[in-house]
Parts: C-alpha cells; sequence; structure tokens
C-alpha cells in the first residue's frame, strides 16, 4: 500500500476547534510508534485515546470468520480510540496497525472524561465528532451486511474515489494503487473474489485499470444504483 499517497487523501472532517485541541494538549503525553507495531489491538481494556502527531494508523476489525476488515487510515490529527469514552470497563472495538512510523500523543481517558465533564460545550463537540465517525463505521458495516461482497467491492471503489478520485473527462480516476488482497482487506473478503467482480466490472466497462493497477470508474452511476447508494456526504463516504 503506497503510505506516501496515503498521506495525501482529501480530508473532508471538520477540524476541531482550538479550546478542545488545547484541551487535548494539555493532558496528553508524546509516544514514538514504529512501522507493524500495535497501538492497541481489538478487545483490549481500553484506558488511553490517541491523536495522532505524526505517521499513518489502520484501524480494522476482524470478521466472524477470521478476515480482516480495513475502516479506516488515519494520519496527522486524527483520533482514535474514542469510541470507548464515557463506558464502563471499555474494550477496544478495532485494531490500530502502524502503517507508517511517527508519533502519538496518548491521552488517559479518565482525565479526559474529567475535564470534559466541568465543560459542556466542547462535550457537546467532542461527542458529535465521534458521533460523525460511528456513522462511518456503521455505514460501511451496512454495506457488507446488506449487499454482499459484490457490494462491499463497490462501496469500497466508491469511497477511494472519493478520497482519491480525479475527476476527468469520461470517469473517476483512483490515484492510488492498491493490490487485489489490500482492496480485499477494505472489504472483508478474500483476494480470488474481488478479483473475480474486477474482471466481471472491466468485462460490463464500468471500470479500467491501468499499467501501474490504479483504478478508472468510467460509470460510477451503476457501483451507486447496484448498492442503493443513499448520497451520503463525502465526511462520512470515505475511506479515512
Amino acid at each position: 500500500m503506497q503510505t506516501s499517497l496515503l498521506l495525501n487523501s482529501r480530508t473532508t472532517d471538520k477540524p476541531i476547534s482550538k479550546e478542545l485541541r488545547a484541551l487535548l494538549d494539555s493532558i496528553s503525553t508524546v509516544k514514538s510508534i514504529e512501522k507493524d507495531t500495535f497501538v492497541f489491538h481489538e478487545g483490549a481494556a481500553a484506558e488511553e485515546i490517541y491523536i495522532i502527531k505524526q505517521g499513518l494508523v489502520q484501524i480494522s476489525k476482524l470478521t466472524a470468520d477470521g478476515k480482516e476488515m480495513i475502516l479506516r487510515v488515519c494520519k496527522n490529527n486524527d483520533i482514535i480510540g474514542e469510541l470507548t469514552l464515557f463506558s464502563d470497563h471499555p474494550k477496544y472495538l478495532l485494531s490500530a496497525k502502524v502503517l507508517e512510523s511517527g508519533e502519538i500523543f496518548v491521552i488517559n481517558k479518565n482525565k479526559l472524561e474529567k475535564e470534559l465533564m466541568t465543560n459542556s460545550v466542547l462535550t457537546f463537540e467532542f461527542m458529535k465528532w465521534t458521533s460523525n465517525h460511528m456513522r462511518k463505521f456503521q455505514t460501511k458495516i451496512r454495506d457488507l451486511l446488506l449487499n454482499g461482497k459484490k457490494g462491499a467491492v463497490y462501496s469500497t471503489l466508491i469511497r477511494l474515489s472519493n478520497s482519491y478520485g480525479i475527476t476527468q473527462e469520461n470517469g473517476i480516476l483512483i490515484d492510488l494503487t492498491l493490490t487485489n488482497q489490500e482492496l480485499a482487506n477494505f472489504c472483508a473478503a478474500t483476494r480470488e473474489s474481488v478479483n473475480r467482480i474486477l474482471v466481471q466490472l472491466r468485462k460490463l466497462d464500468i471500470i479500467t485499470i491501468d499499467k501501474t493497477g490504479r483504478i478508472f470508474i468510467k460509470d460510477i452511476g451503476y457501483l451507486r444504483d447496484e448498492i442503493g447508494c443513499e448520497n451520503c456526504p463525502i465526511e462520512v463516504c470515505n475511506i479515512n
């Protein structure tokens, strides 16, 4: 996976306020993260949340049949582990693997909860931010459950086009090279099933794939119609 290009994905999330950022900075410590290590594992006790200062972190979940589903690729200023706040004996719902070495801000969950409880404005802002991430998580799981493997691939192509798409005269070029296995990881599918779906889309002249592996979507309307796309805003419908 091209980590240099992942850093240049189209950012759609609204930045947090200076006041909330100042609060987070005041109660955080900095920790180095190394490529191919984990910030946290799914199911582990959740005592901290994190802000990425530098680097790339992949957020994923294991499905019931043991396949890895990549839900987000997070970069500078993204918050991870945030869904554990204000819950008793929380455990991380997802895993966070480092794709590119860097640094993270580490924030104790109890300290953050205590500070937020004294400031209703910042609490409201933080809860809105986490609600937006939950919407992303829910829509990706919905696409997989309701539309099967084919729908998951179609949905992932749409999300990739929103994050890395370059609009051209005859369609949208996804300016990111992914192997079929990497694409499969975004869909909780096998490499073989993704390959079959891509071959079928090429036969239907919906997509083409260049020599470098970049996908060009010629008819994104077809993909949207096939999954009953609800035209969610880009800040929800993206791969980040």
